[in-house]
């Protein structure tokens, strides 16, 4: 199962009634925008997250693989292109509370890739049509939604509301939710055991900036993030380095990151007379092969916490 949030606005409401989620297959020029073609993707099982309007809206569950069809009757006109359409059937679950992506950005930009993101840097929406939702960002979305739209009793109030929690054990969002949130927490934690069992052998079950060989505070770490990693790269070895608790969460804040050659770059927040305290050391060089190059560099040249950070990469194609 993969999660999405499609960008719907005034079309929503012809969307829902049919039941549907639909782009032109081209363009007037002749194109295909990467928000369309990723229709296709769309698959039996799937997760949608509904945004209109500064706020999601919906889930919906994707009940067969999207096809190539014509553009469905009933529904607001889109953008101008062909008749020939790709078309994905779905049933909407609308939320009595919407959750506003402003109100809760500082919890949900994090978790944001950096390339096509769908949200801007102030909240508000990208232009397009379909977006990724990696696994962390669809878990808060969930967490959000289950918080404004899930009754929670207080443990008195039980005797005096037997109706009410009948009434929920059965609601279909509610259904939703817990079967989405079981499924995406069991694909993470099976790619990341996964993940980390590939590393272990790889750095000789040690931590290669300090010595450390407790396995139980050994992590693997992605140098190129969950968020912005295909689903081969999340699952590839040469893209982690396994670290202490320490130096993980160092590397993952972007505090120190590593040349394509494995060489340490310390962040110039970290003064140099506090390395010993990190058990940092100038210069060091970390034993990695070529295939590490690639995420080595994208995370020093993404992460690393340096002024001139890269900030979100458009979301062209």
């Amino acid at each position: 199962m993969n999660s999405f949030i499609v960008m719907q606005g005034e079309t929503y409401q012809g969307e829902q009634s049919a039941g549907v989620l639909w782009t032109p297959q081209i363009d007037k020029s002749g194109m295909v925008p990467h928000s369309w073609y990723r229709m296709q993707e769309l698959k039996k099982g799937d997760i949608v997250f509904h945004y209109v309007k500064g706020f999601l809206v919906a889930i919906s569950h994707v009940r067969e693989d999207c096809r190539n069809g014509t553009k469905p009757k009933n529904t607001d006109e889109q953008q101008d292109g062909t008749e020939d359409a790709f078309i994905a059937r779905a049933v909407y679950r609308e939320l009595e509370n919407p959750l506003s992506v402003k109100e809760f950005f500082r919890e949900i930009e994090p978790l944001l890739p950096v390339k096509y993101a769908a949200f801007q840097e102030d909240a508000s929406g990208n232009s397009g049509y379909l977006y990724p939702c990696n696994e962390e960002l669809a878990m808060k979305f969930l967490e959000l939604i289950s918080s404004l739209n899930i009754f929670t009793l207080e443990v008195e109030q039980l005797e005096l509301s037997m109706e009410v929690v009948k009434k929920t054990e059965h609601d279909p969002l509610l259904s939703l939710i817990a079967e989405a949130e079981l499924e995406i927490k069991t694909k993470m934690r099976r790619g990341k055991e996964q993940f980390r069992e590939s590393l272990l052998p790889l750095w000789n079950g040690e931590c290669p900036l300090c010595g450390i060989a407790i396995v139980d505070v050994l992590k693997a770490t992605h140098a190129k993030p969950w968020k912005d990693s295909s689903a081969e790269d999340r699952l590839d070895p040469f893209n982690g380095v396994l670290l202490c608790a320490n130096h993980s969460a160092l590397y993952s804040a972007g505090f120190i990151a590593f040349t394509g050659g494995g060489r340490l770059h310390v962040s110039s927040q970290i003064p140099e007379e506090d390395y010993s305290i990190y058990r940092l050391k100038k210069g060091v060089k970390i034993p990695v092969s070529p295939e590490h190059a690639p995420y080595l560099r994208w995370h020093k040249r993404i992460v690393f916490a340096e002024p001139r950070k890269v900030k979100l990469l458009t979301n062209q194609e």
